[in-house]
């Protein structure tokens, strides 16, 4: 399975940051699988929120593949 096939209907943020840094946690309520990357601010919440969820839809596609 593809990252690009998980569909979720819903994914949580949690946004924190860390001196020069900010820590990008993205969770699925539904699993409840928890990423987390930790990016430059200068990217923009958005970005790092879409960089979240891509690691997180990779995540829950690697489970899926070993069940």
């Amino acid at each position: 399975m593809k990252d690009k096939d998980v569909h979720m209907q819903e994914v949580l943020f949690e946004m924190r940051r860390v001196g020069n840094s900010v820590r990008v946690s993205a969770i699925d309520p539904i699993t409840n699988i928890e990423v987390t990357i930790i990016g430059d601010p200068r990217f923009g919440e958005e970005a790092l929120k879409r960089t979240a969820m891509r690691k997180l839809k990779y995540v829950i596609a690697k489970r899926r593949e070993q069940e």
